[in-house]
């Protein structure tokens, strides 16, 4: 990528971890626009796939959304628990989760390229005060 790429990559990094819930690619061109009104839609879902290679952005597939990857660790397979009242993004790394699902995918002799764990709920700081404890 040259120095526009690298520049705007930079930007939506920065769009992303300012943001309090998932942004659309819509929301992240919108953004841009501001400063670049000629911002193609293109332009945004090439910056978004890049940045997904490398780990460094999940996408949402259930809301299809993209949130910044709150994981150092290279290459880890995230679960990420979406707060269906808040949108806040939580992210773990359970590599014995998607080991199991691996392998019971492969029973039916099913390779799987990639796996998305999302689960839906309600965050700790959206339950109701008698559910928290």
């Amino acid at each position: 990528m040259g120095k526009r790429g690298d520049a705007l990559r930079a930007e939506v990094l920065d769009f992303l971890r300012r943001a309090d819930a998932p942004l659309s690619a819509y929301d992240i061109l919108g953004k841009l626009r501001e400063s670049n009104p000629k911002t193609a839609p293109t332009t945004v879902y090439r910056t978004l796939n890049s940045l997904t290679e490398q780990a460094l952005v999940h996408r949402l597939e259930s809301i299809n959304a993209y949130v910044l990857c709150q994981n150092s660790e290279p290459g880890h397979e995230a679960i990420l628990s979406i707060c269906d009242d808040c949108g806040t993004v939580e992210e773990t790394v359970a590599p014995e989760v998607h080991k199991t699902m691996a392998k019971a995918m492969g029973k039916s002799g099913f390779l799987p390229s990639r796996h998305v764990v999302e689960v839906h709920g309600t965050c700790s700081e959206c339950m109701p005060e008698n559910l928290n404890s």
